[in-house]
């Protein structure tokens, strides 16, 4: 028997793409389960041709399942992802609730793979946050070449990352300038249409947000607790897609041109850069697509070896669906789980 599978949160941005992932990278489940609140009872999904009703979390049988995918916050994180471990199943969670603790693993495959296997600790195994995932992939091959130790990143984070009612927001203000009808912040602290905000998540005590400081110290979990980053992070008015202008501090030289070769055969990466054509992604570009883009590729003369660039994902694939699915392939591929005979997409 192949993998048996439950999607929580499977109304929900993350979980409806997690559903669209599974199907297209043909990922070897034999059942899938779409798994909700009390409330989304019923209510049907779609995976692949097939279309799946919604059960209810509370009432759902989590010993028939190998394998829970869960994108449905924090809260349900903690309070279900330890009842899951106990009838049998590994959980990939997506919040942030269990990203910092030392006996979960928190993975991007690009970078630390073979941290999966951390998973008996606790049967679970954290994805990081959207803004860090993307950066990671890009880091990992400039670090293992010759060592970074300090990143500056500013980020341009799409709406997208704050859920459906976000994403109807920053659409239902834009109409609103436009007929003249005052738009009026709910999710967001002040108005998102024609705007920016420099504010993601709460602000900490020294100043950064938390979205700030989850770039700083996920990044150093993944990848290595000796590398210095500061944030800032930024929501704008783009639907899907996440940007991030990246300053690297290197340990020795690094010619631009010697980067983006090392760049160009990383893996999770697509380059996309030549100034003379003007050619560079720009978030409305990658919606839909795995990779991470990076662009603008160029020498920082600030600094003895500094390296700066652009770079963007779809947030709601490298940022979250997509990387999960990515763990799971990995765990499959470890043979932690058991395969059917198809194929695992290999993108």
């Amino acid at each position: 028997m192949a993998t048996r599978i439950a999607v929580v949160g499977a109304t929900g941005n993350v979980g409806r793409e997690l559903l669209n992932i599974l199907e297209e990278r043909m990922f070897p489940a034999d059942e899938v389960f779409a798994v909700a609140s009390r409330r989304s009872l019923g209510k049907e999904v779609s995976y692949g041709d097939r279309t799946l009703k919604c059960h209810d979390i509370e009432q759902f049988d989590f010993t028939q399942v190998d394998l829970v995918l869960m994108s449905a916050g924090g809260s349900t994180a903690k309070e279900w992802a330890p009842k899951i471990a106990k009838a049998g199943a590994i959980t990939i969670d997506n919040s942030s609730a269990w990203r910092m603790d030392p006996d979960v693993p928190l993975v991007v495959p690009e970078c630390n793979g073979e941290a999966v296997m951390g998973y008996e600790k606790k049967m679970i195994i954290a994805n990081p946050n959207c803004s860090t995932a993307q950066l990671v992939v890009a880091l990992k091959p400039l670090h293992d070449a010759v060592g970074i130790t300090r990143v500056v990143c500013s980020t341009y984070q799409s709406v997208s990352g704050a859920g459906k009612e976000a994403m109807d927001e920053l659409w239902n203000q834009t109409r609103g300038v436009f007929v003249n009808d005052e738009p009026t912040p709910e999710v967001f602290q002040k108005e998102i249409a024609f705007n920016v905000i420099p504010q993601i998540d709460v602000f900490m005590e020294d100043g950064f947000t938390k979205e700030e400081w989850k770039m700083r110290v996920e990044t150093k979990k993944i990848l290595d607790e000796s590398i210095e980053l500061v944030a800032t992070c930024v929501r704008v008015p783009v639907f899907v897609g996440h940007s991030e202008a990246v300053n690297v501090e290197l340990a020795g030289p690094l010619s631009a041109k010697k980067a983006k070769e090392i760049l160009r055969e990383s893996p999770g990466i697509m380059l996309v850069d030549d100034p003379e054509e003007e050619l560079y992604i720009t978030p409305k570009e990658c919606v839909g697509e795995w990779a991470t883009y990076i662009s603008r590729v160029r020498k920082d003369p600030t600094v003895e070896n500094g390296i700066a660039f652009w770079c963007v994902s779809d947030n709601l694939r490298k940022g979250a669906a997509l990387n999960a699915i990515q763990i799971a392939e990995e765990l499959l591929n470890r043979g932690v789980l058991k395969p059917e005979k198809k194929p695992v997409s290999t993108n």
